[in-house]
């Protein structure tokens, strides 16, 4: 039996205008597109982005845009708050009463608190000062708690709440500006988290990855030495490093740096010894693929997902490690700010000016919060059985 002659005519496209179905094949959409619509529409993750976005943005321009520095001291502003009701004296004169150090500040036209007021007396024995403004006597008693301020011997009124233009944040102990040091800290806390990145992509994922496609003996060996480095705590590091350095943010970041990659380790050679065995690696090998090849090319980027996914969920801790240290005294040192050494500084006066403990607390808890927001908006995203 033979077979009919293929005639040149029969290769030649269709007329869309004489086709039995004239509706065109929609083009299939790829991995990453799914991936981007998925993430789009998780909103608690978009919502984590955009403050992530926003916190590098104020970190890296903020202090920059700032009339202050970190450091610069001014202690007869110190302990000012972020709002405050002032006090009319007069016809224009607005001024400010600080009852927990009993001092007097001066009220600018934009609501700024510029200067402390001196007094120009004072009554030891009945525990008064007194000041005269514009022809007015304004007494300050503190016999009592609270203090009262009178105005021609009658007691003063407070007006409304007004938000302290000069230090939106307040000042701290030292007179330095509080929101200043918390976009600093913002700049330490992203640096750490850039060493913690860099930690588990340069060394985390490709000492799992080796330990997974090599696998035998050398997994055994590596594998044993990751949880021998997973067993002494981070805090001794730290503590090693400034025996060898000085004590600063740098021996943080090294400690950060060079035992932060074990869990990302784990989690690579779990993914490759998943992966290895599929027919693609088979393939590349029968065609004569290095290892390497096959880890760079094949292997890793099959497993891109879960390495991201983990490596949202490992910044945030390594914020708050840094945090920590910074907490205890064996992070940054003065006058450098961080998020931990502003709530360390913040403790000392809990009880007279909570407003210093809830900035840097509230900065912590959202970061944490935004990044694994974010890292599980990743997890349903990279999951290909979700479909779009």
């Amino acid at each position: 039996m033979t077979r009919p002659a293929i005639a040149p005519e029969m290769w030649q496209p269709l007329d869309p205008e004489t086709r039995d179905d004239p509706v065109p094949a929609t083009a299939a959409r790829g991995f990453w597109a799914g991936v981007r619509g998925r993430l789009f529409r998780h909103r608690p993750a978009m919502a984590g982005l955009v403050f992530i976005v926003l916190l590098i943005l104020a970190a890296v321009f903020g202090p920059m845009m700032s009339p202050y520095s970190y450091f610069e001291q001014e202690l007869e502003l110190s302990n000012l708050p972020p709002v405050y009701r002032p006090y009319l004296v007069g016809e224009e004169s607005l001024v400010h009463v600080n009852t927990s150090n009993l001092n007097l500040y001066e009220v600018s036209e934009d609501g700024g608190l510029t200067a402390m007021l001196r007094p120009d007396r004072q009554d030891v024995l009945n525990r008064k000062k007194i000041w005269e403004i514009e022809g007015h006597e304004v007494v300050l008693d503190f016999s009592q708690r609270p203090a009262i301020l009178t105005i021609d011997d009658e007691t003063a009124q407070a007006g409304g709440l007004t938000l302290n233009t000069r230090n939106p944040f307040g000042t701290d102990q030292l007179g330095r500006d509080v929101l200043v040091r918390q976009m600093y800290g913002a700049r330490i806390s992203l640096l750490v988290a850039a060493a913690a990145v860099l930690a588990n992509f340069v060394i985390g994922v490709v000492y799992g990855g080796v330990s997974g496609l090599i696998g035998g003996r050398v997994d055994a060996v590596m594998m044993r030495f990751v949880e021998i480095v997973a067993t002494i705590p981070l805090t001794l590091y730290v503590i090693l490093m400034m025996v060898v350095l000085q004590s600063g943010l740098l021996s943080v970041v090294l400690a950060i740096g060079t035992v932060y990659w074990v869990d990302m380790a784990r989690v690579v050679r779990g993914q490759i010894l998943t992966l290895k065995n599929q027919d693609y690696v088979a393939a590349a090998r029968t065609m004569g693929a290095t290892t390497s090849h096959i880890l760079f090319r094949h292997l890793l980027p099959n497993a891109f997902g879960p390495i991201l996914v983990t490596l949202t969920m490992l910044i945030p801790s390594a914020i708050f490690i840094e945090s920590f240290m910074s907490f205890i005294g064996l992070g940054v040192t003065p006058p450098q700010a961080s998020w931990g050494t502003l709530t360390s500084e913040a403790v000392e006066t809990l009880r007279a000016y909570p407003h210093q403990l809830f900035f840097p607390a509230v900065a912590i808890s959202l970061t944490m919060l935004a990044f694994n927001f974010l890292g599980d908006g990743l997890r349903d995203a990279l999951d290909p059985r979700l479909s779009s």
